[in-house]
């Protein structure tokens, strides 16, 4: 049954094109936009049975689709005990005693966000800390970069980790000099120990709430779609329940299934038939329109806070690990996803994990030849050298990018690790545009937090969200308001190949739509900090509204 047209006025209308002039208005029906334009035009368009809406002089974009997302992990994180703005070990101490007080009968305490700049210099995450302030049950803290996992002496017997237990390919159980671990894991340890025990702990309730809670968050910050960036069997059981009970999803989900690196070839290609067996019958089950598994996520190095990057040349400490997935294990597995029609995701934050990255996309194009949906993206991106810029350009990967992970508040330790000139040239989002690389934002919360309006405010300025004392961290990098919103829009879009119905507010295209609670166009940039949406449509469909009754329907 057709349903009456609804007619929104009286706004800014950015359609997600930088380069089209804005609206004033537009009208949808049936959960698609009918017409963008002058008010005049779009109520021709609309009919006379047109429900009319004034939304009071605001700003209107597409919804915004966060191009670097974990669902789950943001759903639970939201629990967590908080401790990004913590500053020294001694606060997260203090928290931690705290939330053990308020939670006696917890048998498991769990916090996200610590900082590797709150420890002295030459010191290092370990159980003896934790334990200083709770050591009677199992504490697991994940690192603000979630790459690293900090935990007390409960929690490693809780995993079943001992002296015997080997380094998983990839990771670190750091020990001391006795061969004990010490309470650190790195990269795939975390990975394969941690977030296991995690999820050994987590009933399906528990996921069902943790999705609820992260589609919520997004739809308050004006997120009407996002790009899974770590799928996996819990993610695809919680996802399934969802659909089997509703039949959609509150935003539509693009997925990557992340792919483990074991060393052997044979296994990690069966991990590309298994994928291939996952999206096939998801699809079949449900199609394609909520939930799509596009690609396979690569991790091929680890982060630069915890100098687990692959670097070319060694950071300043001396340390020069070598990458998750190296060419000889890496290029045989991409291949294989690529002509399964699988997407490449490639988290590459140091410079030599993008140039893996490039050499795996070349061999693709080497081995199966030209093809107009290939769309492969790199993510991250934090160190890159325009040699490697250059080749993304030449090949037409995405850079995805985000611009909260380069908060000045959160880079002391980033760039003392780093030194030198390489300190200073990260994060090179001029130098992408000028290329014509292709650019998409995001957040990859929970890593970093969620509010599309926080990381807005950082691509157009370079500042900080946390502590506005900090100076801008290289600011001839910023982008354009009409720049930043289309690759939050449209750009994030197209990258997942859904660019003919999502992203944009054009005829034919869903009515996923986010009115900004201050101007994101032409107002104060700082205003963004701390803002939210105030109305959010996917579909046409209200899914959040914080108007006052009198501006509504």
């Amino acid at each position: 049954m057709t349903s009456s047209p609804t007619i929104y006025h009286g706004a800014t209308v950015f359609t997600g094109v930088a380069s089209d002039a804005p609206r004033e208005s537009f009208a949808c029906r049936d959960g698609l936009i009918i017409a963008a334009g002058d008010l005049d035009v779009v109520r021709a368009a609309a009919g006379n049975e047109a429900v009319e809406v004034d939304l009071g002089g605001s700003v209107v974009t597409p919804g915004i689709i966060e191009g670097h997302a974990h669902m789950l992990m943001l759903g639970e994180t939201l629990s967590k005990v908080p401790l990004r703005d913590a500053e020294t070990v001694a606060e997260v101490q203090h928290r931690l005693a705290a939330a053990r007080a308020a939670s006696p009968d917890a048998k498991v305490l769990l916090g996200s966000g610590w900082r590797f700049d709150i420890f002295d210099e030459g010191e290092r995450p370990n159980a003896a800390q934790i334990e200083a302030a709770v050591a009677d049950v199992p504490v697991v803290l994940d690192a603000n970069d979630l790459h690293s996992v900090w935990v007390n002496t409960a929690a490693l017997n809780a995993m079943g980790i001992t002296r015997e237990t080997p380094d998983p390919v990839g990771g670190e159980i750091v020990r001391d000099s006795a061969g004990n671990a010490t309470g650190f894991l790195l990269e795939t340890a975390a990975v394969s120990f941690a977030w296991k025990y995690l999820e050994s702990l987590r009933g399906e309730e528990d996921e069902d709430r943790y999705l609820d809670a992260a589609f919520t968050a997004y739809l308050e910050s004006g997120v009407t779609g996002a790009t899974e960036m770590s799928f996996g069997h819990a993610e695809l059981a919680a996802y399934r329940r969802r659909l089997a009970r509703d039949g959609r999803l509150p935003f539509p989900i693009t997925a990557h299934w992340m792919l483990t690196a074991t060393g052997d070839t044979a296994q990690d290609l069966a991990q590309i038939e298994e994928v291939i067996e996952v999206r096939d019958s998801l699809h079949a089950d449900h199609g394609a329109e909520w939930l799509s598994i596009v690609g396979v996520k690569f991790v091929l190095d680890g982060v630069i806070d915890a100098c687990t990057a692959a670097m070319q040349e060694p950071f300043v400490n001396g340390s020069h690990p070598a990458p998750i997935w190296n060419r000889e294990h890496a290029i045989p597995v991409a291949v294989a996803a690529d002509a399964a029609g699988l997407q490449l995701a490639l988290h590459a934050i140091g410079d030599e994990a993008s140039a893996i990255a490039l050499d795996m996309v070349q061999a693709c194009m080497t081995e199966n030849g030209p093809r107009n949906d290939r769309r492969a993206r790199i993510e991250h991106l934090e160190s890159v050298t325009d040699e490697t810029i250059a080749r993304m350009a030449a090949l037409g990967v995405t850079a995805s990018v985000q611009p909260v992970h380069c908060d000045p508040a959160i880079l002391d330790n980033w760039q003392a690790v780093l030194g030198g000139e390489r300190a200073e040239s990260g994060f090179p989002w001029h130098s992408f545009r000028a290329a014509g690389v292709p650019l998409v934002l995001g957040t990859d919360a929970p890593t970093a937090p969620h509010y599309a309006p926080d990381n807005l405010f950082i691509a157009l300025t370079a500042e900080s969200a946390l502590d506005a004392s900090r100076s801008p961290y290289h600011p001839e990098r910023v982008f354009t308001p009409a720049q930043a919103l289309e690759s939050l829009t449209s750009a994030a879009a197209t990258a997942t190949g859904k660019g003919e119905t999502l992203g944009r507010i054009a005829t034919g295209h869903r009515a996923n739509i986010t009115v900004w609670g201050v101007d994101p166009l032409h107002g104060t940039p700082r205003d963004l900090v701390g803002s939210a949406a105030t109305l959010t449509l996917v579909d046409g469909v209200v899914m959040h509204d914080t108007r006052d009754a009198a501006s509504r329907l």
